[in-house]
């Protein structure tokens, strides 16, 4: 049974790819999880993993050549499989989804049908598109629907946001690429579906859509639709309610999903909010910001105000004594989290490496920086330019294990870890190592704020070398991180501590920082990672060697 594989959409804008590297030949075995090909998408050049096993019968677009998404890529089968028909009919055979991540299965004794985008197994009406679960990252698998934008019955035009995405690395908006009326929602806000799951389906207004949801399947598998009506009669929380608002003249208020959360919790009306955001929309910062005795009466003002508040204070009180727990839902983001760092502890053997840094010269050199008007250096900032620096100076600690070779890397790209109220996230800092301490801090408060708001592109958290976790901010001295793989190691930087040092023979006060360098084993050496630590605290103790 042969699978053709299709040019995958691997951003939210890309509607061209570029085969940047076969990894894979024709004749070749492939596994599921085997990495095919490198595609150089508009963001970002991408490795593309094999959703399939059997072997390569066919490559459809060459290095360095370029063809719109959906466009035959490769098909994978079994050894000697006749697969001419499907050469003839991938070539010519339009998409349905421009947006999917599409492949299609046929059996051998069928390659005489036409070839046809796996989105239905059924016609299509004319002019009826059947829209997918989008790949938004290149690490997604499965996707939420944080918050529908348009409803069953509303116009659609290209371009229009049609729903915020919730992927393993952020919540992203995704717009429609066709035109006409939103027929069918088949994944309800809040539900969680895989990639090429039927998300939606957009044709021209009245069009008998029977069927059509009932008979989708993904690569043969079960249907995963649910009903429209299923959606209607759902059960919404009060607090969703109470975010989901209508203004005055009866138009949807835009919010991000956060902002209707955090709306929920403290009972305001989001018709009452004044969105800084794009077109109106309601960020987490103005519910944060917006005082209640600001917002503008209405007519059922009065009456609706202790409703709200009652719905807010509904949390039990629990007595002495007794039992209590609460159940919270695994986001898409915690879930990931969880597979990462699991798969990372037992599959890289973890040491660590610690070392006292002291801190004196650093604190002045920083406040002799931020003495320059417009210019603001954290302590963090000149840890990851010196990092940068001394990875220059050891590569292979700024390497990545794989089953045939260690790859070192002699750019250096610096992840730094940001909590984010899901979990998680790191942004990159490309070619750390050429950024000036001031370019470093403006970069990590802009990604940092950007990750709190879920407005990170999934292409500013990709292709990290290096990481670096600091949880001195919280008082926390000393901690040991897990390797954020694909990389060898891992920085954890604890808080700067006054304490009694000795200088010179002498017991003086002295400001101090532990760091503990996570490595991988197979790629990093104990004598290795303590020659990196040993060039990083001398950056560090010394910050006018940084600047040279």
């Amino acid at each position: 049974m042969a699978t053709i594989i299709t040019m995958p959409r691997l951003s939210d804008t890309m509607t061209d790819g570029t085969v940047a590297t076969w990894l894979k030949k024709v004749g070749d075995k492939v596994s599921e999880g085997d990495m095919l090909a490198e595609i150089e998408t508009d963001k970002a050049t991408m490795e593309f993993e094999s959703f399939n096993e059997g072997t390569l019968l066919y490559i459809g677009i060459q290095e360095g050549e370029t063809a719109p998404v959906d466009s035959l890529l490769a098909i994978i089968g079994n050894e000697g499989e006749d697969i001419s028909a499907l050469i003839a009919g991938g070539a010519t055979a339009a998409p349905t989804t421009p947006n999917a991540l599409a492949t299609t299965e046929v059996k051998k004794e069928e390659t005489s049908a036409p070839v046809v985008a796996a989105t239905a197994t059924i016609a299509l009406p004319k002019g009826v598109v059947v829209v997918t679960m989008p790949r938004l990252s290149d690490t997604m698998t499965e996707g939420t629907v944080a918050t529908w934008l348009k409803k069953v019955g509303d116009t659609v035009t290209e371009g229009d946001i049609l729903a915020e995405i919730e992927t393993d690395k952020a919540t992203m908006e995704f717009e429609s690429f066709n035109e006409g009326t939103l027929l069918y929602i088949g994944i309800p806000e809040g539900q969680s579906a895989p990639i090429d799951s039927l998300l939606a389906i957009i044709g021209p207004a009245g069009t008998d859509i029977g069927g059509i949801a009932e008979n989708y399947k993904i690569g043969g598998a079960v249907p995963v639709a649910t009903a429209t009506e299923e959606l209607k009669s759902a059960p919404t929380s009060e607090a969703a309610i109470v975010a989901q608002e209508a203004s005055a003249d009866g138009q949807r208020v835009l919010a991000s999903p956060l902002a209707k959360k955090i709306a929920g919790e403290k009972g305001i009306q989001l018709a009452q909010v004044k969105g800084s955001g794009e077109n109106g929309r309601i960020t987490k910062s103005d519910v944060e910001n917006f005082k209640v005795g600001s917002q503008q009466p209405t007519a059922n003002s009065q009456e609706a105000a202790p409703a709200k508040a009652e719905t807010v204070a509904a949390k039990p009180y629990i007595p002495a004594g007794q039992f209590a727990t609460e159940e919270i839902k695994n986001s898409q983001m915690r879930k990931i989290i969880a597979k990462r760092l699991a798969e990372s502890l037992f599959t890289a053997p973890h040491y660590n490496l610690v070392i006292e840094v002291t801190m004196d010269e650093a604190m002045k050199s920083r406040a002799i920086i931020n003495s320059v008007p417009d210019t603001k250096v954290s302590f963090n900032d000149m840890v990851i330019k010196a990092s940068a620096l001394a990875l220059k100076k050891h590569p292979k600690i700024n390497s990545q294990w794989t089953a045939e070779s260690i790859i070192i890397n002699y750019h250096v790209n610096i992840g730094v870890a940001v909590a984010v109220e899901d979990g998680l996230v790191v942004p990159v800092l490309p070619f750390t190592d050429g950024m000036s301490l001031s370019q470093i801090g403006t970069s990590v408060r802009d990604l940092a704020g950007r990750a709190k708001n879920k407005k990170l592109l999934p292409t500013e958290m990709e292709g990290s070398t290096f990481t670096i976790s600091n949880l001195g901010m919280f008082g926390i001295t000393e901690f040991n991180s897990i390797i954020n793989q694909p990389n060898s190691a891992i920085l954890s930087v604890g808080a700067i501590v006054e304490k009694p040092v000795v200088k010179n023979g002498q017991i003086v006060v002295g400001n101090t920082m532990m760091l503990s360098l996570a490595c991988d084993h197979r790629t990093i050496d104990g004598a290795t990672g303590a020659q990196f630590l040993q060039t990083l605290k001398q950056y560090i103790e010394n910050p006018v060697t940084m600047l040279a």
